[in-house]
């Protein structure tokens, strides 16, 4: 097919369309119109040029134009309605998306408490009102929610700084209130008159007077503690149970014995000419008030005394509290008060008046074991050149470590001291000046990197000291050894009631044993060397197998 005939075909087709169009919507002239259809198609059909056939008819041709042209008006009338009506319904489209969209913003807004929809509506009642339909406070009510807030600040201001005073630091109590907002109050005004006065009505402890009793871990379980082995016996001798020591401290508490720290004693002091001297200090207490110290040693829950009765280490609660955690003879674990620390806490928490500004124990620590319960020497490490192999290497060191740290550094912050107790427990009257360096050198490495600051307690291991009751001097080289390893206090064993030494170099005292043998010996009547601090009758632990004998 030639492209004249393409065309002429394409012609046709496209005016027959037209026509029967035109026929469908004008019935009234289709009769004519369709005569005019079968002579144009005729032409078409024979090969004829279609406009050749218009120009033959100028009647036909004119009726047959105008009536085409109006065709192709409503053709193109009916194309813009349909393109209005497409139009239309995408415009719909788009808004119906958008208020989805919307929708779903506010559901979201008002899930996560975003948006108030109180204040996005008028009253429904009242369409002139644009009020919310959410209570409104009367005056009154509104003046009493501002006087509550400041009211409950006051309290809890108070609060704390009775606290302060019931621990026997006036200043602290007084300095709390009339830095504070409240001033200028005249409850305030009141209350830092009545420190003022307290504080007044104190007199300065005989610091050689100060007494200091000591303790192992504590026994939880007697009967697995206690047995008729020579470990047992062992801890019959030098263990104290809680309930022995939670009657003591009760005992101690009523009888007007108020926990102070070394620190609280005396301290090291800079002179004008640069040099360090240990200065005593005043311990204010009302009338009738007793200073003593109280100390722990080996908190470090050994090896040798897992599955024996008593706490396995240190950890922090859910609350951040300095717990232990034990594990019973059924292998249950439990978080809870299960040595000196948590047990003095909770009754400083209920007793203020049994701190001194907040004192608590000294904690002493060996580091042959680890310490607080974790295996974090270097016997332990693999990776030092000291590992031991007779110990089980522990994998989790470093972030033991870690945990220790942190577990120093609250103990400090609740207010116990940190003290050395040798790395390797060892005797110090005995040691040659070497054996105690070396042994220093790693306790320093191993125990005094892990706490918040330098050491200076020293709690001689056996109670055995470097000297005799002469003070030490600079003759003293293990004095000397200890001094330059920054030991300032000097702690021994001795079971009378006071024994204090003050010297320009250092403090030194001796500390009176707790334990199941010098309870025993009271108990028994033996011996009375408890009955300034204690009622032993009422203190002693029956559960203990008796006699205990010292090895």
């Amino acid at each position: 097919m030639s492209l004249k005939d393409y065309s002429r075909k394409n012609s046709r087709n496209r005016d027959d369309e037209i026509i029967d169009n035109v026929t469908r919507i004008t019935p009234e002239g289709s009769d004519a119109i369709q005569g005019q259809k079968s002579s144009y198609q005729q032409g078409n059909d024979h090969g004829s040029n279609s406009f050749d056939y218009m120009e033959d008819d100028p009647v036909n041709e004119k009726a047959f134009e105008e009536k085409l042209a109006q065709r192709r008006e409503e053709i193109r009338n009916r194309h813009r309605e349909r393109s209005r009506k497409r139009k239309m319904k995408r415009m719909t489209h788009a808004f119906i998306a958008v208020d989805i969209i919307l929708l779903l913003v506010l559901v979201v807004l008002i899930g996560t408490g975003n948006l108030n929809l109180s204040g996005l509506f008028g009253n429904p009642g009242n369409s002139s009102k644009t009020e919310t339909t959410a209570p409104v406070e009367t005056e009154a009510e509104t003046t009493a929610a501002a006087e509550e807030e400041p009211a409950q600040a006051l309290t809890e201001l108070i609060a704390q700084s009775d606290r302060q005073a019931m621990m026997y630091d006036y200043d602290a109590a007084v300095e709390t209130l009339s830095t504070s907002e409240f001033s200028e109050s005249p409850e305030v005004q009141a209350k830092i008159q009545e420190y003022e006065a307290q504080k007044a009505a104190c007199v300065p402890f005989d610091n050689s007077q100060i007494t200091h009793v000591f303790f192992h871990i504590l026994c939880v379980d007697t009967e697995r503690a206690f047995t008729n082995d020579a470990a047992g016996k062992d801890f019959n001798q030098v263990m104290t149970t809680i309930p022995e020591f939670e009657a003591i401290i009760q005992q101690m508490y009523d009888r007007g014995y108020v926990l102070v720290g070394l620190h609280d004693m005396a301290e090291m002091q800079t002179q004008e000419d640069g040099t360090r001297k240990m200065v005593k200090k005043q311990i204010m207490l009302p009338e009738g008030k007793k200073a003593f110290v109280m100390s722990e040693d080996d908190v470090c829950y050994y090896e040798y005394m897992e599955g024996k009765g008593f706490a396995d280490k240190m950890v922090f609660d859910e609350n951040g509290k300095l717990k232990l955690q034990y594990t019973d003879a059924q292998g249950n674990v439990s978080i809870g008060d299960y040595d000196i620390v948590p047990i003095l806490d909770n009754f400083v928490e209920a007793h203020p008046d049994f701190s001194y500004r907040g004192a608590k124990a000294i904690m002493a620590f060996t580091g042959y074991n680890g310490v607080l319960g974790y295996r974090t020497d270097e016997t332990y490490d693999e990776s030092s050149e000291n590992r031991d192999p007779n110990m089980k290497a522990n994998p989790n060191i470093a972030e033991d470590r870690e945990t220790v740290k942190k577990l120093f550094q609250a103990l400090v912050d609740d207010g116990y001291e940190l003290a050395s107790h040798s790395w390797g427990h060892i005797n110090f009257t005995k040691r040659e000046l070497a054996d105690l360096q070396r042994d220093t050198d790693r306790w320093e490495r191993n125990v005094e990197s892990l706490m918040p600051g330098n050491c200076d307690i020293i709690l001689y291991p056996f109670g055995a000291d470097i000297g005799d009751w002469h003070p030490y001097s600079t003759e003293n080289d293990k004095f000397n050894m200890l001094k330059a390893a920054g030991f300032d206090y000097f702690c021994n064993v001795d079971s009378n009631p006071v024994w204090v030494q003050y010297t320009e170099d250092a403090v030194r005292q001796g500390r009176r044993n707790l334990d199941g043998y010098r309870l025993w010996m009271d108990y028994s009547g033996e011996d009375n060397k408890l009955s300034d601090i204690l009622d032993v009758s009422t203190v002693f632990d029956t559960r203990r197998p008796t006699p205990i004998t010292w090895n």
